[in-house]
């Protein structure tokens, strides 16, 4: 298999990646996402988009059982998702399908997938509180801030790339793959303490929200009408 990573029928190795892809969610990609795709890319009859539907249908599930109180079966259904979210667009690179359609029916379903898995988070977090006064507000708020900065760091992005303002890719350590990655680590540590939610919580409002400041900042700062 190691050798088939490097070359699939003679294609070029950026099958595996897509140019913005940092970090986190490149190394998915490439040693998870891909041996799915090589695997399903040689049946007749898959098509992309079934790739996308699944994934989603895979994060949306994560966070209902989330909120349902079975942690670490949710990560178990947010790390397949994950998985599979890369095998989409491998799938129609591979077999050349890529389209604006597929991509545009990937990031809307991307969207609802990671609004379900911070709900399904701070559901799960009010069903095991810490005693303190303020908790379930706090929870509330800071699921609140992730979700519509998540939603931010995507738009933001896309938004810019209408007006023509370059902005710096680097903040992509808050991007979907990343948020995903540590919500499914945090929802597979439960068994061990079941607060662990909290911290991913925390980490997905903060880094979302100051890559979002981060970008306007920028625009801002730079000499563009």
């Amino acid at each position: 298999m190691a050798d088939e990573l490097k070359s699939w029928d003679g294609r070029p190795l950026d099958w595996r990646n897509k140019a913005t892809d940092r970090f986190v969610l490149r190394w998915i990609k490439r040693y998870l996402s891909a041996p799915v795709s090589l695997a399903l890319v040689r049946i007749p009859g898959i098509r992309p988009w079934m790739a996308t539907a699944a994934a989603a249908s895979l994060g949306t599930s994560a966070g209902v059982i989330f909120a349902l109180g079975w942690g670490w079966q949710a990560g178990l259904l947010a790390a397949a998702g994950q998985i599979l979210d890369g095998v989409d667009g491998q799938l129609a690179r591979l077999t050349g399908r890529s389209s604006a359609r597929g991509a545009l029916l990937d990031s809307v379903l991307d969207r609802v997938a990671d609004a379900a898995l911070v709900l399904g988070s701070a559901a799960y977090l009010v069903r095991n509180p810490l005693p303190y006064p303020s908790y379930l507000p706090a929870v509330l708020a800071l699921a609140f801030v992730a979700i519509v900065a998540s939603n931010l760091v995507s738009y933001s992005g896309a938004r810019a790339g209408e007006l023509g303002l370059s902005l710096p890719a680097h903040p992509t350590l808050a991007s979907k793959g990343t948020r995903t990655a540590a919500m499914a680590l945090a929802a597979l540590a439960t068994p061990l303490w079941p607060q662990t939610p909290l911290v991913t919580l925390v980490y997905v409002a903060a880094h979302a929200t100051a890559a979002v400041i981060h970008r306007l900042a920028t625009a801002y700062a730079r000499k563009t009408p």
